[in-house]
């Protein structure tokens, strides 16, 4: 299929073309308004013609071959009209019609596998059904099906969204402008993933606004966001599911951490994608994108406010977001203390008061101070830009930045109102044109400088872009009570093959080989612990004894644990009693993966031992992980500080910790289809190395 059949076709046709409001007659208003004669054809067996243009009876009698078929008739009417367009050459479909797999029905999914089936035999790239079609503002083809009001749209904001309803919306708001508006309806023929694709590579899009529900080609997203990534090109991400009621039941820790949700976060996260929160912030963020003419090369911003007031809630809400003001150098400083009042006092985010709003030169000066200063990357100007211009500073400010952005050392410079009006089309159009987007109000100007200073951070060499998908479809779908569990030494074993150390351990089968195990092993002090692939969580029900410090002792353990076994578990499976070497205490840390049905192994680290499930203090990412990837997750943690030598406290092993993650994620990514979840929980830390003391291998 060639999805340029689809969305570049040269010549379109619409059938079903109606005078009624609907989608028939909608999408062809809408061609009639934006596209050119001659560029398209409509079809209507029973009239003459529609909204003024000829119709035609059907597709044989079109005077010239057409790319695009647009099906704008019920369902029942869909495959006949393919398979006569096929013939004619036709290789791109838009269908209106649902009654599909979106109604969830046993027939509804039947007829879209049908449909699917005949699009690959018949080469047809088919967007929807259930789609309201698209608009390519770089060619002006318009097979779209609802009305909004006539503007220019063209720019450089490529939008594909699972939700027909939030491209209206994002086609009625005035702040955006698009090279390709494209509602994917189900999706299930040409998918979310081949528009990504497409978007990824097209030159005149400079920006991707993605809403999305799910993915049913994780490879393939994989693949389309390392290409986005090693492109550095941006995709601003609207998901939705974060809620935690479609996790599976998991049988370890990790398991419980990692919601599905989460991982898509992992994957984003991998690929420098920017997760937003709602439209809004999708559609501001992604044109402040394709507005900026560069990307900050440092991560330190500067606000430029017009009073103290306004200087204070750049101030909260940049530190709540996690901006970072640096201070000014001295240079800096003194450039602005000659420039500004004698009253104003020089600090980052800065108040030039409100007199220097009217004086070109000086405003100028004061930004070209500010832009200059080593530490800052990027710099904002607040100002509330009202749709009928009342106070004439926008004149000054406005003048003032075309001749700042104009020189070679400015850098990145947004507007930033306080208050929500609608924007003075003339003064954002001009403010575009030098590079200065228009944010909405301060909460969110001040994520989305976030998102830009995030993105141009973003660096494809430090991360590994692999992702083990799972190879076998099957295990999407296996069942979690169909999982098996290793005893702990085989899970110490296993993770030992791939450079974990987890110190001297051995499994006795009987009281007399505890005891003997302790001398052999040369054991000043023990761990006795019952080896059972049934009993996962064996301190609960007095399967763990410590601090053994002769034979004797170990023998008693040895009794003592089997008799708690069978006390709680009827007919366990007990391979034995493990001795181990009672490690020194650490700091407590755990590592764990846990193997998402889509995406593979996700890596997972963050504080261990009883306080795992209490603090939730996790960072996760998807398995394979660079050296630099693991070393960001344990920096990430709040709990770093601990690792960190918080208050006089030994530092730990921060370089041995972030090895460990690596070698985990490794195996993890080569046993993606045999490994369900991994908990080395603890893991203690220490000023030189780790040890883990503790493993639990589940298997798919």
């Amino acid at each position: 299929m060639d999805i340029k059949k689809l969305l570049k076709p040269k010549k379109v046709a619409v059938i079903g073309a109606s005078e009624k409001e609907g989608f028939g007659g909608d999408t062809c208003r809408n061609i009639i308004r934006y596209m050119k004669p001659g560029d398209y054809y409509f079809i209507n067996p029973k009239r003459d013609q529609v909204q003024g243009v000829r119709c035609y009876p059907s597709i044989s009698d079109l005077p010239e071959p057409v790319e695009l078929l647009v099906i704008a008739t019920p369902m029942s009417t869909v495959e006949g009209f393919l398979r006569e367009g096929a013939e004619k050459g036709v290789r791109g479909a838009v269908v209106f019609a649902s009654g599909y797999g979106e109604v969830g029905t046993e027939e509804g999914t039947e007829a879209e596998n049908q449909l699917k089936s005949l699009c690959q035999e018949l080469d047809i790239a088919l967007m929807g059904p259930n789609c309201a079609g698209y608009a390519n503002y770089v060619d002006m083809i318009y097979p779209y099906a609802f009305i909004s009001n006539e503007r220019d749209r063209k720019g450089a904001v490529g939008v594909v969204s699972q939700s027909g309803q939030l491209v209206l919306s994002m086609m009625e708001a005035a702040s955006i402008r698009f090279s390709y508006a494209i509602s994917s309806g189900n999706g299930k023929i040409t998918t979310i993933e081949d528009y990504l694709d497409f978007l990824v590579d097209d030159e005149d899009t400079q920006v991707i606004a993605l809403y999305m529900e799910g993915s049913k080609q994780p490879s393939k997203l994989a693949s389309v966001l390392k290409k986005a990534a090693l492109k550095h090109k941006p995709i601003v991400v609207l998901k939705t599911g974060r809620s935690e009621k479609g996790q599976a039941l998991a049988a370890s820790h990790t398991g419980s951490l990692s919601g599905s949700d989460k991982v898509f976060d992992a994957l984003f996260d991998k690929f420098g994608v920017l997760r937003v929160d709602d439209l809004e912030e999708l559609i501001s963020t992604a044109q402040a994108l394709a507005v900026l003419k560069k990307l900050p090369e440092s991560s330190g911003f500067s606000s430029i406010s017009l009073s103290g007031g306004e200087t204070g809630i750049c101030a909260d809400l940049g530190q709540i977001i996690g901006l970072t003001y640096p201070d000014f150098s001295e240079k800096t400083v003194k450039a602005l203390e000659a420039i500004l009042p004698g009253y104003a006092t020089v600090n980052n985010p800065l108040d030039s008061t409100a007199s220097l709003s009217y004086d070109i030169d000086k405003f100028a000066s004061v930004c070209e101070a500010v832009m200059k200063d080593p530490s800052v990357g990027i710099v904002s100007i607040g100002y509330t830009l009202l749709e009928e211009i009342s106070d004439n500073a926008i004149y000054y400010i406005s003048e003032a930045l075309g001749r700042v952005m104009k020189e070679e050392w400015a850098k990145p410079c947004l507007m930033l109102p306080f208050a929500e009006n609608t924007r003075n089309s003339d003064y954002v159009k001009k403010l575009e044109s030098i590079g200065v987007p228009v944010l909405p109000t301060s909460l969110y100007a001040l994520k989305i400088i976030k998102h830009i200073l995030d993105f141009s951070c973003y660096k494809p060499e430090d991360h590994n872009l692999e992702v083990a998908v799972l190879t076998n479809p099957a295990l999407r779908e296996s069942d979690c009570n169909t999982r098996s569990a290793l005893t702990e030494s085989e899970s110490k074993k296993m993770i030992q093959r791939y450079g974990i150390d987890c110190g001297i351990f051995e499994v006795a089968r009987s009281r007399e080989e505890a005891g003997e195990l302790f001398s052999r092993l040369n054991l000043r002090k023990a761990v006795a612990k019952v080896d059972s692939p049934d009993i996962l969580h064996k301190s609960d029900v007095g399967c763990v004894i410590l601090g053994l410090k002769s034979p004797e002792e170990a023998m008693e353990a040895y009794d003592t644990i089997l008799e708690n076994a069978a006390k709680h578990f009827e007919h366990p499976d007990i391979r034995g009693v493990q001795i181990c070497n009672m490690a020194d205490k650490g700091t407590e840390v755990i590592l764990g993966v846990n193997n998402d049905p889509q995406f593979g192994p996700c890596v997972l680290v963050g504080l261990g031992g009883v306080f795992v499930e209490i603090f939730k203090d996790t960072s996760m990412a998807l398995a394979p992980v660079s050296k630099a990837e693991a070393d960001n997750m344990i920096r990430s943690l709040k709990s770093f500080r601990i690792l960190d030598g918080y208050r006089g406290t030994p530092k730990g092993d921060i370089d041995a910790l972030s090895d460990a993650i690596v070698l985990i994620s490794e195996m993890a990514a080569e046993r993606a289809d045999d490994l369900a979840e991994l908990d080395i929980n603890p893991v203690f830390v220490y000023e030189k190395g780790i040890c883990a003391v503790d493993a639990l291998y589940i298997k798919q």
